[in-house]
């Protein structure tokens, strides 16, 4: 086999869920770049459709898709679509996920008579209906768009690149349900692997820390622009010092995506955290 220092995807269709998100929107730029012909997934179909004119008027090929990752008929409708306007997929990538505040505590820890105050939303008053939410869209989506997309790939072999998190390696306090969620990727991720890997498919995934985007600016910044007290928690358990940016991963991105570099690498877990996940905090 010859090796090359430049990454080429032109002979590579890549499926994207959750392109209209901020870090999908970037992996669809970045593969795009290098010649991939990109299909836009998202619920949001509008969002999609921008993302994938971006990428048209840098001169890449992309086209949106409209598909719900908890709805196999949807899904199924989107594949039928995208293998007419965009061909056969050879990478998935299962980017589609998310939190919710309804699966979120108040507080990182219990104190003593919590329980009994009705203004504040404990462990113990969070409802079964938001944590299965939370877990579907994480987990059940990716599960259940592996199902559909791969039916094809078991065919021809290819690749899939689930969407993990740190939260995987380490649970944030707080969001019991999204860390649960992205530790059953993870999982999943290795179980797919081993399921698939005499069908030529390789399955991993990627495990993003914490990145400063629009979506969690408010989570992170102060109606000041300054960090808040969970944020300097954050940097200050980050032995890098500093939040990630999309361009982070994209070197992993390309890594994963093409055989000529990651041909025999299955079965794991990525983290672009700036060592988070590594630190004991001592």
């Amino acid at each position: 086999m010859g090796y090359t220092a430049k990454i080429d995807l032109s002979n590579k269709n890549i499926a994207i869920t959750g392109a209209a998100g901020v870090i999908c929107k970037g992996f669809a730029k970045a593969v795009a770049k290098v010649g991939a012909r990109v299909a836009l997934i998202d619920i949001n179909l509008d969002k999609a459709e921008a993302a994938a004119a971006e990428i048209r008027a840098e001169g890449g090929f992309a086209k949106a898709f409209y598909a719900n990752v908890l709805d196999k008929a949807s899904l199924e409708n989107c594949l039928a679509a995208v293998l007419s306007e965009v061909g056969e997929i050879n990478i998935l990538i299962n980017g589609a996920g998310g939190n919710h505040p309804a699966a979120t505590t108040d507080k990182e820890y219990y104190d003593e008579g919590d329980i009994d105050n009705p203004d504040l939303k404990t462990f113990f008053s969070l409802e079964a209906d938001s944590i299965k939410k939370v877990f579907d869209l994480n987990f059940t989506g990716i599960l259940l768009t592996t199902q559909v997309f791969a039916r094809s790939m078991v065919k021809t072999g290819g690749s899939v690149i689930n969407v993990s998190s740190m939260n995987a390696f380490r649970p944030l306090t707080k969001i019991p349900a999204y860390s649960a969620a992205k530790a059953a990727v993870s999982n999943f991720t290795e179980w797919l692997a081993v399921h698939f890997a005499a069908s030529g498919i390789r399955v991993n995934a990627i495990a993003p820390g914490f990145f400063s985007t629009a979506q969690n600016a408010a989570l992170l910044y102060d109606e000041n622009g300054k960090l808040t007290a969970r944020s300097h928690k954050i940097i200050s358990h980050t032995p890098m010092g500093r939040f990630g940016e999309v361009d982070d991963l994209i070197g992993t991105l390309y890594w994963l995506s093409d055989d000529n570099f990651s041909g025999f690498v299955t079965g794991i877990i990525v983290p672009v955290d700036g060592g988070f996940s590594a630190y004991s905090g001592v």
